[in-house]
């Protein structure tokens, strides 16, 4: 009887102490998951709070909000191409995406004012501009290209422009690729305005992104065309303020990621049936 009752004490010690023994254990392994946690989580905020930016846990992006199909409103919501990519850019950040517009005219100035972090809304990456902001890598490659109505007879070609009446969007690249035909430059807050002038007479030509002035004719159905080759290629990409490599950085990282992993090519292909950067 006494041997039976040590075995049975000698066995419940063995049994705690093999219970506190997996206790412990899975203390330290909680601990251990836990401190990886709070350490991967720190790392992601103090990569966000690297970045500048003008709300937190927000990539804040501008665009005219004018620009059908890059970027317009419908039913009150902005969408478009641009709207897209910003909010894939956003999500492959870890933050969420807030796209605004702004006046195109004063677009360079809200960003530096920090009324938002980044412009998604296909500016034309040029050297002036790099003076005031930092450029990423290209989202899409487009062209200037001059439109003109179906019905002119009168330009057949690019020397044909010479003193003719021109419409360009404001503050754009555009303004000057028309002062090299025409002092008679008239200036629009969209280039769809500008587009809708062409039929009725009121311009002789439109200098534009190719990819609007094409789109404005199958979806609008304006009697317009085009005039000679492209005038000049134009890389188009994200702005942000100067001096904010970590966000520049991560933006770019999340460009050739979405182009990598076939992303890029859906958003393309949905709003312009091809890879804008092919």
């Amino acid at each position: 009887m006494k041997k039976s009752l040590f075995y049975f004490l000698l066995v419940l010690v063995a049994s705690l102490m093999v219970a506190c023994s997996e206790k412990d254990s899975n203390v330290q392994i909680e601990t251990a998951a836990s401190s990886e946690g709070e350490t991967k989580a720190g790392e992601e905020n103090s990569t966000t709070s690297d970045m500048k930016l003008v709300n937190d846990g927000k990539l804040t992006f501008a665009m005219s909000g004018l620009l059908k199909p890059l970027n317009y409103k419908e039913n009150e919501k902005l969408v478009g191409f641009d709207v897209e990519i910003g909010n894939e850019i956003a999500k492959r950040i870890g933050l969420e995406p807030n796209p605004v517009t702004n006046p195109w005219e004063t677009i360079l100035q809200g960003l530096r004012g920090e009324k938002y972090d980044a412009i998604i809304g296909s500016m034309t990456a040029t050297e002036e501009r790099a003076k005031q902001v930092d450029f990423s890598d290209p989202y899409y490659i487009s062209g200037a290209t001059v439109f003109i109505s179906s019905k002119n007879k009168e330009i057949k070609s690019l020397d044909d422009l010479k003193g003719k009446t021109i419409g360009v969007m404001q503050a754009s690249t555009y303004v000057e690729d028309a002062k090299k035909y025409t002092d008679k430059i008239k200036e629009f807050p969209s280039e769809i305005y500008a587009l809708q002038d062409l039929p009725p007479g009121r311009l002789d030509a439109v200098i534009t992104d190719k990819i609007v002035g094409i789109s404005a004719m199958k979806e609008s159905g304006l009697e317009i065309q085009t005039v000679g080759e492209e005038i000049k290629r134009e890389e188009i990409a994200v702005a942000i303020k100067k001096d904010n490599q970590v966000l520049l950085e991560a933006i770019n990282k999340a460009i050739a990621d979405m182009v990598a992993d076939g992303t890029y090519k859906d958003i393309s292909t949905k709003w312009f049936g091809k890879d804008l950067l092919e």
